[in-house]
């Protein structure tokens, strides 16, 4: 009988273990490419990349194909682009959940303490007290200086926006904060350009104070760009100046009702005095004609009589009118003054 051949007479279980081989060879290889190519990416225009090598900041490249060498030799952190606006919401600023737990107890803070009572709240320069709810707008100028104070960033522009709003607050009076007197803004003052400035000083403090770490060697690598301020009244206050507010509101109706009832009776008045001047002027001008109807004759006799142009319209008139007269009268004497006769004539019914 015949030997087989070498390659025919190996054992299954060499020729498993080779099979093996091969592929963890070739799933090696594929996993070397993938680390090798791992930081080899796209970047879009929305992020820029800051390439680490060993720790330390090699270089800053914006969106494009990235080059790179794979962990742990490159790391790549991805930050936003310098034209993208991130927002930050100061929560130190408002008022702490103990505190708001115990304005819901209503009771006095003799236990808890004057801090807590104060919690959330700014002085202002007139000893008023307000709240500001801050959300800050900004971009990341520096990338190195961000990557490098990463964790630090927020927590350093919350203490920076706190101090901040502190010192603007202060210098500042209630009324150019919020509206608390409404009748100052109504007076022309310029109280309302003074509160929109608020938002310009506070923007101008935080970016200061990023300037001034930034000369210290320790930048945030961000700017400021824009501050949304609410402000707000504490609870007990907002209570009593909507009671002045109101009543401000109702004494403010009652005049208008007053003046609006004054100005309809005032025209109802020059209304009734047009009427009864116009009724007076209308009588008047009957009566002046009526009296000239009536006095026509006399007048134009009189002047007869003066130019001598009618004697007989004495004569006239008399037997025009003597009828009418003596036809209303029952009895009727005529006496002639040259003699003493007297003759009686019977007069008609009126």
């Amino acid at each position: 009988m015949s030997q087989l051949p070498h390659a025919q007479r190996r054992s299954p279980w060499l020729q498993a273990g080779t099979v093996l081989f091969w592929l963890l060879y070739g799933a090696t290889l594929l996993a070397a490419g993938g680390w090798l190519i791992s930081n080899i990416r796209q970047i879009d225009p929305q992020h820029r990349a800051v390439v680490m090598r060993l720790g330390a900041i090699e270089r800053v490249q914006d969106s494009g194909l990235l080059l790179a060498w794979p962990n742990p030799i490159e790391q790549v952190v991805m930050i936003p682009s310098a034209q993208q606006v991130l927002s930050y919401h100061v929560s130190a600023l408002l008022r702490s959940d103990q505190a708001r737990a115990a304005d819901q107890r209503a009771s006095s803070y003799e236990e808890d303490g004057d801090a807590l009572a104060g919690s959330g709240y700014l002085l202002t320069g007139d000893a008023g007290v307000v709240q500001l709810d801050l959300t800050l707008s900004y971009q990341i100028t520096q990338p190195r200086a961000f990557v490098t104070q990463a964790e630090h960033v927020l927590p350093a522009l919350s203490r920076l926006a706190e101090r901040s709003a502190v010192a603007v607050a202060a210098s500042r009076d209630l009324d150019t904060i919020l509206v608390a007197r409404p009748e100052l803004v109504s007076a022309g003052s310029n109280a309302a350009e003074r509160r929109e400035q608020l938002r310009g000083d506070l923007v101008q403090a935080i970016n200061q104070r990023l300037a001034r770490l930034q000369q210290q060697g320790a930048g945030l690598g961000i700017e400021i760009t824009r501050v949304d301020v609410q402000a707000s009244l504490p609870d007990n206050a907002v209570s009593a100046f909507n009671a002045v507010l109101t009543a401000r509101q109702q004494a403010d109706k009652r005049v208008a009702d007053a003046h609006t009832a004054a100005e309809k009776r005032l025209q109802q008045a020059n209304q009734s005095a047009d009427s009864i001047r116009q009724q007076a002027t209308a009588r008047a001008n009957e009566e002046v004609a009526s009296a000239s109807v009536d006095t026509a004759d006399i007048i134009a006799l009189a002047k007869a009589l003066d130019n001598g142009s009618d004697p007989d319209m004495l004569q006239r008139i008399y037997r025009t009118r003597m009828p009418a007269l003596l036809s209303r009268a029952d009895a009727v004497t005529t006496v002639t003054p040259s003699a003493e006769a007297r003759l009686l004539l019977q007069g008609g019914n009126p």
